[in-house]
């Protein structure tokens, strides 16, 4: 039963502050910034994330129809199932007061794994494959980049968002003081790096080049999150020597830094093992795990995933 304060939140009309386009290789997504920070899409965008293609006055329709359709996949959160069909009413940006419809940001990955989900268990409509085949795509330039980040990239957002909003995602991935050294790269991640770039592996006991640090820095940190190597860099600075005092992964908590360092490990192997060489690696690290301000490129029309 919806409560008065529900209601009143629910009729509220906020006006957007920042609007852009979000391109994703050819998708495109309209995004606003609402008073108080709320990232959203427009429904406009949504439809065309998933090609969902109808005339404009069908539109509210033909979503409606596509969403009500997911929200009986088990979502992980009720607070997101629920705006799945409760649309955010919303002023755009010189547009004389016009109302306009809205989704929180953060139901977009939700959106497309609910579609793969009905497809991988042929639940799927025909006349929504091509929406599975968007989710995919969008899944993929999604990944370890953040939605957030990227909706306030494509508006301008972040010239002026809050510090504490960077240092929340920080505080997540960064410990206070450093922790006791423990193994965390992989052997393999190492071997693979050396095969790539044709050097002579000699096993792990062997003094690694000093560019080896250079690459670990670029595609491992510099992808884990918006502001951690930057972070890390001023945590963990070089001593007289050159050399840092600990590894900069004895600087990332155990809850949130560590498992977001395994699991990027273990898909930058997985992503080394499809390459021939470090050109063609780096070309498609540059695709999967975008560092945040770089140019996204997508070959959509091949399917490439």
């Amino acid at each position: 039963m919806m409560t008065t304060k529900d209601a009143r939140e629910h009729m509220e009309v906020l006006k957007a502050t920042h609007e852009g386009v979000l391109s994703l290789g050819k998708i495109e997504l309209e995004c606003h910034v609402l008073e108080g920070g709320r990232r959203i899409f427009s429904s406009r965008g949504l439809l065309s994330a998933f090609n969902l293609k109808t005339d404009q006055k069908d539109q509210p329709r033909v979503l409606r129809g596509f969403l009500e359709k997911i929200r009986f996949i088990s979502l992980p959160h009720k607070e997101l199932s629920n705006p799945l069909t409760s649309p955010i009413k919303f002023k755009r940006i010189g547009k004389g007061g016009l109302l306009a419809n809205g989704y929180s940001a953060e139901l977009l990955p939700e959106i497309c794994n609910a579609v793969l989900s009905l497809q991988n268990n042929y639940l799927l409509p025909v006349e929504y494959r091509p929406a599975a085949v968007q989710g995919r795509i969008i899944l993929n330039a999604l990944a370890k980049v953040g939605i957030i980040a990227l909706v306030d990239e494509a508006t301008g957002y972040q010239e002026i968002r809050d510090r504490n909003a960077l240092q929340a995602i920080l505080d997540k991935y960064l410990r206070k003081e450093y922790a006791a050294w423990a193994k965390r790269f992989p052997d393999e991640f190492y071997m693979e790096m050396f095969r790539l770039k044709g050097w002579e592996w000699k096993g792990m006991k062997v003094n690694r080049p000093s560019v080896v640090g250079t690459y670990t820095y670029d595609i491992v940190y510099n992808r884990l999150a918006p502001g951690v190597l930057k972070e890390l860099q001023s945590k963990n600075p070089p001593v007289g020597n050159g050399k840092r005092v600990v590894r900069h992964h004895q600087w990332l908590t155990d809850d949130i830094g560590h498992p977001a360092l395994s699991y990027h490990l273990f898909a930058l192997v997985a992503l080394m093992k499809t390459s021939t060489d470090w050109k063609q690696f780096h070309r498609n690290l540059k695709r999967a795990f975008p560092v945040l301000g770089d140019q996204l490129e997508f070959n959509i029309e091949n399917g490439d995933n």
